[in-house]
This record gives C-alpha cells, sequence and structure tokens, in this order.
C-alpha cells in the first residue's frame, strides 16, 4: 500500500518520520453514464462557455467572485506559495481525553506508521504513552495543499489519525432548521419503557457483523440483470408511530427486543438438534392477532404467503389482504 502523506511526527523536541495510510477503502458500486438506448458514454470537458471549445488543464486559473461581480484571478503556483506548513511536519499541540470529542468533528481515518524500522523504538514510546494515558494528540498538517486539524491517538498496535472538522465548519443547528425539537417533554411512564428497550437491545460492538445491504443489493441487481432475471423490491419503511400508541409500540417493542437476544443465546442453538417434524400448512392469524403485529411483522407473514404486490402495501392493506388470504 502507497502512504498518501509522509511527513514527521513532532512532539516537543522529539521528532519521528512517519507515513499516513488511508484506513478505510470504498466499496461503493461505481457506474459510468450512458444515454439511454444507446451504448454511446457520457463524457465531461472543460468548455470555454463563450467560444465552446476545450481548454487544455493547463491553460485554466482560479477566479474568486467580488461582491462587484468582477473576479480577482489566482494562478496554482501562487497558492502553492502560501500554503501552510509546507515544511512536512505534523505538529501535535496538546493532548486531550478522546471521550471529550464529540463525534461530529470527526472525518476521516489513517494508520500513522513509522517511515522506517530504525525509528520504530521512538513510535512505540510514543504509542504507549498514549495508551497508557489514555489521551490523544491534537495536531495540524498539510497534505494536497490543504491545512487539516487531527487527533493522533493508539491504535491496535499502531497509530491511528483521524482528521477533524475545524469548529468553523460545523453548522449550528439553531441557525439551520426551521424549529429545533425540545417542546414536547418525556412522561415518566414512556421514559422508563425506552430505558426498559435500550436495555433489552443493549449488546456489545461487534463492527464484523454489519454490513453495507444495500451495495449487496446493488451487486445482485447487477448480477439479475445481466441474466435476464428481476429482484425482487425492497420492503418500504415503517410508519410513523402516532403519540397515542407510544407506550403500546415501546412495550412491544422491549418484548420483541427481549426475545431477540434470549433466541441468539443456547437455546436457540438446542432448538436446531431436536429432530425435525412436519409442521402442518400456515393460517392467517385470527383478526385480533393481525392488529397486534406490527408493519415488518405483517410485511414477514405477506412474503411467506406469497401475497403479490405486498412490497407497496400500507400496514392497513397488508392486513386486507392477509385476512383475504
Amino acid at each position: 500500500m502507497r502512504p498518501v502523506w509522509s511527513g514527521s511526527l513532532s512532539l516537543g523536541l522529539v521528532t519521528v518520520p512517519v507515513r499516513l495510510y488511508s484506513a478505510v477503502e470504498d466499496h461503493t458500486v461505481h457506474f459510468r453514464q450512458f444515454q439511454r438506448g444507446t451504448e454511446d458514454r457520457i463524457r465531461y470537458r472543460r468548455v470555454n462557455e463563450r467560444t465552446g471549445k476545450e481548454v487544455d488543464y493547463d491553460d485554466i486559473v482560479k477566479g474568486y467572485e467580488l461582491d462587484s461581480g468582477e473576479y480577482v484571478v489566482v494562478e496554482p503556483e501562487e497558492l502553492d506559495e502560501i500554503a501552510p506548513g509546507r515544511s512536512k511536519s505534523l505538529d501535535i499541540e496538546s493532548f486531550v481525553e478522546l471521550a471529550a470529542i464529540d463525534p461530529m468533528f470527526f472525518d476521516k481515518t489513517y494508520w500513522l506508521a513509522p517511515a522506517k524500522e530504525e525509528f520504530e523504538r521512538p513510535y512505540a514510546l510514543l504509542l504507549e504513552a498514549m495508551r497508557s494515558s489514555g489521551r490523544a494528540g491534537i495536531a495540524k498538517f498539510v497534505m494536497r495543499g490543504r491545512e487539516y486539524l487531527a487527533l493522533v491517538r493508539s491504535g491496535d498496535g499502531l497509530m491511528v489519525l483521524n482528521t477533524l472538522h475545524f469548529a468553523a465548519d460545523l453548522r449550528d443547528p439553531a441557525e439551520q432548521l426551521p424549529e429545533l425539537p425540545g417542546k414536547a417533554q418525556a412522561r415518566g411512564k414512556e421514559l422508563d419503557m425506552a430505558l426498559n428497550l435500550i436495555d433489552a437491545m443493549s449488546d456489545d460492538w461487534r463492527p464484523e457483523e454489519y454490513h453495507d445491504t444495500y451495495t449487496d443489493r446493488v451487486r445482485k441487481l447487477i448480477n439479475a440483470k445481466k441474466k435476464g432475471e428481476t429482484i425482487t423490491p425492497a420492503t418500504e419503511p415503517g410508519e410513523p408511530t402516532k403519540v397515542v400508541d407510544l407506550f403500546e409500540a415501546l412495550s412491544k417493542s422491549v418484548e420483541s427486543g427481549k426475545a431477540k437476544k434470549k433466541g441468539s443465546g443456547g437455546k436457540a442453538a438446542t432448538a436446531k438438534k431436536s429432530p425435525a417434524k412436519k409442521s402442518p400448512a400456515k393460517k392467517a392469524p385470527a383478526q385480533k392477532d393481525l392488529s397486534s403485529l406490527s408493519k415488518a411483522d405483517l410485511e414477514k407473514l405477506a412474503r411467506e404467503r406469497d401475497i403479490k404486490g405486498r412490497s407497496k402495501m400500507t400496514r392497513a392493506g397488508l392486513e386486507k389482504a392477509l385476512k383475504a388470504s
């Protein structure tokens, strides 16, 4: 893997040559653009709006528009000359508690490794010092002509660098949102039930269990179209919970959360070992049972009964179709 930046990590009088590597890989499915009904690619060109002729990249300069409508023209070389920190230095200015940084400030993640084996000792010393103290370094550095605010912290055997947003980059919700939430107050019983729901759904953080299901569906769509097949549309999101049904919805959610937690334990594994029994054909639940099910449960039941058009049905439509099946 090639480094995206090379320089020196500086802490007081200690300097360690380091290299920066991207820690994140893009798995997004990328498409080309075509004109519908043809195999003609769509391409973008840099065109002079007055002459209509294409312009070479070397002949393009930047212009900043003034209030008067005029432009101040700036050459690329002039921007390079004033770029801050051209010395390739990553300077730690202070150390802070990692928990004190709001996640809103985090941007991209990189690995920070020593440039050569001979620099591993001072690198390892700083890494262990940050790990033992529970603190992370706030630093600034320049990459690709832009100054970055960064957080340098201890990771699993190496340093991790997170670029951070500057405070001026974050929007103020009071200025951006038409009306901030906060007028409605949480009621005692509802709050207790919400806390119970969080407790019932609490688990250890296992990132390997989470996958980009949308990208998976995009790949399945591409493969299906390649074979001339069709793919089942995704289910629609659930309907908003009405205020009058809030406590009831919370109660059912708690029970569902407990059931899922219980089902993921040893009892689920034991159940698999029991001899299979031929189950009778499923019958539609009674009317009372249907009305107590969530839309997701109704969709699952409709899928099992192969009800056509279920993906576009409302909750009431699903219930009606299940009763008629």
